[in-house]
């Protein structure tokens, strides 16, 4: 029996060591490949975060659609509020795979969700008071989301490889649909100006928190973990100096200020330095105690209930197919 243990620990073994040099040969997983627990662990993770946070980010502009100031910029939310409920459909799909050798389903991650064991991105627990808002959204954050999608584009797991190579080239979309907000604005009269500062200082705290705490010299072990097996590529603190490096200077031309007097670049060292945020709040934030966190989850509740009709009628139309 002692033999037969030994065996198979040297089986999980050498399946371990096979696994991490495919991931060094630049091969990439499928979803009916073996991988490692931990591995699987964290993509469901990532990837369940990711896919919620689409769809609950599609809530704070999904407000401003009845009240967008002109048509084309009304249907031009719209559709960008299609797409990100359609990017959150996306990859619940690559998650349901991972998820299925477990005996888990979409249903599960829904309920994480709601009990809070499933966490969404802090920026969406923000409010969004203004048509800034909607702009800075588009801009900046979707801009932050892009820098760290595109780190991933060449992850190791190919089928969120796949979904973030559509999702990406939708978001520069939405980019330059925010920036076209902003430019307006930045351009427009001294009050339109002055909201748009206003929209800038609330979501500047929110924007330093996207990427996550900084390492401070030691990098996490789920990063670690993460880097090892080519989920990432990047540490937080890496993604947040490319976001500074393409978007303060931006900030700046355009005459605009940040609520960090201390903000500034070190051309010898390559490196912005800028005040810290509060951490105790983003964590705060994130366990769903931010300034929207129970009307949106709320929301999705209440639509998520209001839409079992159509799922219930979806799986009666499979079940007469087979």
């Amino acid at each position: 029996m002692a033999n037969q243990v030994t065996l198979n620990k040297q089986t999980e073994s050498e399946k371990l060591q096979e696994f991490l040099d495919r991931i060094d040969r630049g091969d990439k997983i499928e979803a009916d490949d073996w991988m490692p627990d931990d591995y699987r662990q964290q993509l469901i993770k990532l990837i369940a975060m990711h896919g919620m946070s689409e769809i609950m980010g599609a809530l704070p502009e999904k407000e401003w659609v009845p009240k967008a100031p002109t048509l084309r910029r009304k249907l031009a939310i719209m559709a960008k509020v299609q797409d990100e409920m359609g990017h959150g459909q996306l990859l619940l799909r690559v998650a349901e795979d991972l998820l299925a050798p477990l005996g888990k389903t979409r249903e599960d991650l829904i309920d994480d969700l709601f009990t809070g064991k499933l966490k969404f991105h802090n920026v969406f627990h923000m409010a969004a008071p203004t048509w800034a808002d909607a702009g800075v959204i588009g801009w900046l954050v979707d801009g932050a989301a892009i820098i760290t999608q595109t780190m991933s584009l060449d992850t190791s797991y190919a089928p969120y490889s796949r979904a973030l190579h559509r999702i990406c080239a939708e978001e520069k979309f939405h980019a330059q649909h925010g920036e076209s907000i902003v430019l307006t604005l930045a351009e427009g009269t001294a009050m339109q100006r002055q909201m748009l500062q206003e929209a800038v200082n609330r979501w500047w705290p929110a924007l330093l928190m996207f990427f996550g705490p900084p390492e401070n010299g030691q990098i996490s072990s789920n990063q670690e973990l993460n880097i090892r097996y080519k989920i990432r590529s990047q540490t937080n603190e890496e993604l947040r100096q490319e976001f500074f490096n393409k978007y303060v200077p931006r900030i700046f031309h355009l005459g605009l200020t940040l609520p960090d007097e201390t903000i500034h670049y070190n051309k010898e060292e390559g490196q912005w330095y800028y005040q810290q945020p509060d951490w105790n709040e983003f964590k705060q934030i994130v366990q769903g105690n931010g300034p929207r966190s129970a009307q949106r989850l709320q929301l999705r509740k209440i639509s998520y209930e209001e839409a079992q009709w159509v799922r219930d009628a979806l799986l009666a139309n499979q079940r007469n197919a087979v």
